[in-house]
């Protein structure tokens, strides 16, 4: 099947898979919020091409529940206006009972589950060279990338876990950016009649659509594969669909939004379910690769459940679950605190960034005497902090920003030591 065979413009009310009573009544409330409108205006709202909205019209006439108003200009090429009749504004209150969406035509979850499992992740190889590009900006220890690309190609689940501030979210977020396939989303679906919105601004980031003379169906926005990061304040209630009362639609919950992305549970623990919890929430999805959904009416209905979820934790995974929850994450990486020879080039990285003078000697008397003599365990968020600190010291002091010892035992009291483990 031709990948943007799917994506033909509909060219008859048909061909939208949406009922002409339902088209009918999302024209009226547009046409009830915007007043006279031409049918250019109104495919610009629906998302649905200019032909099949003049069908819509056609219809609406015909049932009374518009009238025209004349032409746009006194151009030959303009539109007929259209306003609602008093039949027309009483059936577009009507629907708004029903749901105050005003916005593009939703597809069907046919045409939604089929386009996912079409753009699956898994149809995406990440090879080593795009892997390195993606983490370039970080200092990696020895072996790990040997871990990463194995579990970035798997389409399924990792553990990243380790002491704090060594890069486990960057990691995840490197590998969500290593992908460079386009992907489709709806702006929104209809499933039993309920309105989900789907396509988020602030979650999925539009991408060019591929050069060609192929006409998209517009109720489809091309995007990158998403890379969607929750924290601690993820609730078990979150990975359902959200209802708005007044509204009277659905919120597509955020890791459906993440299909064919990458879905980063960061700070897995922190929340205020267990992580026990959350892993028989994703015991069905992790093992068969689709999710239940339910609607308030009570209806249930399956989706594709296709990411790779990154589960970035402090914990140690025996502490997280039980052995029959972990085994449905098919990765466990170690992301470790750095070495010396690590530390020192994190420090001199970050010594570029806030544009001071690397003092190789300076930073090695500190390692020793914060480091090996006090038996704390370093941290590849430390250097950054710590020159954050110091950088601050000199606007203090007037001073011109530079990087010594006082300053750098002055800024070590800001950080919370953790003691290597003795066992």
């Amino acid at each position: 099947m031709n990948a943007f065979e799917f994506f033909t413009p509909p060219k008859t009310i048909e061909d939208t898979g949406l009922s002409p009573s339902y088209l009918i009544g999302l024209v009226s409330k547009i046409m009830y919020e915007t007043g006279t409108v031409t049918p250019a205006g109104i495919s610009e709202h629906i998302k649905l091409p200019k032909l099949v909205c003049r069908q819509l019209i056609k219809e609406m006439t015909a049932l009374m529940l518009v009238e025209a108003q004349g032409l746009e200009s006194d151009d030959i090429k303009s539109d007929i206006r259209y306003n609602l009749t008093d039949l027309g504004r009483k059936w577009a209150l009507e629907a708004m009972l029903v749901s105050q969406y005003v916005g593009p035509a939703p597809v069907t979850l046919e045409m939604f589950e089929t386009q996912i499992r079409r753009q699956s992740i898994n149809n995406e190889q990440i090879h080593r060279h795009d892997l390195e590009a993606a983490t370039s900006h970080l200092v990696l220890p020895r072996g790990l990338m040997a871990q990463l690309g194995p579990a970035a190609n798997s389409g399924r689940s990792v553990l990243l876990y380790g002491e704090p501030g060594n890069g486990k979210t960057s990691l995840a977020e490197a590998m969500g950016k290593s992908f460079h396939d386009v992907v489709y989303f709806p702006y929104a679906l209809l499933v039993g009649n309920q309105i989900i919105r789907f396509f988020d601004e602030t979650l999925h980031e539009v991408a060019d659509e591929p050069e060609g003379d192929t006409k998209l169906d517009p109720r489809w926005v091309a995007c990158k594969r998403p890379v969607v990061i929750a924290g601690g304040e993820l609730t078990l209630d979150m990975l359902d669909l959200s209802f708005d009362q007044t509204a009277r639609f659905y919120e597509a919950p955020m890791h459906l939004k993440a299909l064919g992305g990458v879905f980063v549970l960061d700070d897995f623990g922190r929340q205020t379910a267990s992580p026990q919890q959350f892993l028989n929430r994703w015991i069905v999805p992790l093992e068969k690769g689709f999710d239940i959904m339910s609607l308030h009416t009570g209806k249930k209905f399956t989706v594709p459940f296709d990411q790779l979820v990154v589960f970035s934790s402090n914990i140690m995974p025996e502490d997280l679950g039980d052995g029959a929850s972990l085994r449905r994450i098919y990765f466990k990486i170690l992301v470790p605190s750095p070495t010396r020879e690590d530390y020192l080039q994190i420090f001199k990285d970050a010594c570029k960034t806030y544009d001071l003078e690397w003092r190789k000697d300076v930073v090695e008397e500190f390692y020793e005497s914060e480091y090996e003599a006090r038996n704390n365990v370093t941290s590849g968020a430390h250097p950054g902090f710590l020159l954050q600190h110091v950088v601050a010291a000199c606007r203090y002091l007037d001073s011109p920003a530079e990087l010594t010892g006082e300053l750098l035992e002055l800024a070590s009291r800001n950080i919370t030591a953790t003691k290597r483990s003795t066992r």
